[in-house]
């Protein structure tokens, strides 16, 4: 049984892994010498999931940000070369994202860091604890209780 307590514990630990994960990821995106952000990095990652090139309000939605931080990472990520803007062939008022060459090679090499970042997380663990890990974060991920055997 839990208590608030041992919650509230779960809770710190979750946070404090969080960010552990985000140090090491940014530690191996700066090795790589991307030049690119932890914001532009989730973009050119939300960009790759889309059938075809999304609206500005589309990412912002997506990402759960105002439009104006869209346009501050677009402005970058383009100024790069990893995106372009494009209009949309039904309605020219529109203007679209999509990704480059570039911006394709960036996300590979955006992989091979979050890659090395979780085996360097997950070192210590044997691949037991990896598979129950793993078990319990779809859990958490997917809201559904485990069921016992």
């Amino acid at each position: 049984m839990t208590t608030p307590d041992s919650d509230g514990l779960l809770a710190e630990q979750l946070l404090r892994l969080t960010r552990r994960v985000q140090r090491i990821q940014k530690r191996h995106l700066e090795q790589r010498e991307l030049g690119i952000t932890p914001a532009q990095s989730r973009l050119l990652r939300t960009l790759a999931h889309w059938g075809s090139p999304p609206r500005m309000a589309d990412l912002a939605e997506r990402l759960e940000v105002v439009p104006r931080a869209v346009t501050t990472l677009v402005d970058g990520l383009e100024a790069s070369g990893k995106v372009r803007r494009v209009p949309d062939p039904a309605n020219r008022r529109v203007i679209r994202i999509e990704l480059t060459d570039d911006g394709r090679g960036a996300l590979r090499e955006l992989r091979a860091a979050r890659r090395s970042a979780a085996e360097e997380i997950l070192a210590p663990l044997t691949e037991e604890q990896r598979e129950a890990l793993g078990g319990l974060l779809n859990t958490l991920i997917d809201g559904t209780p485990v069921r016992s055997c």
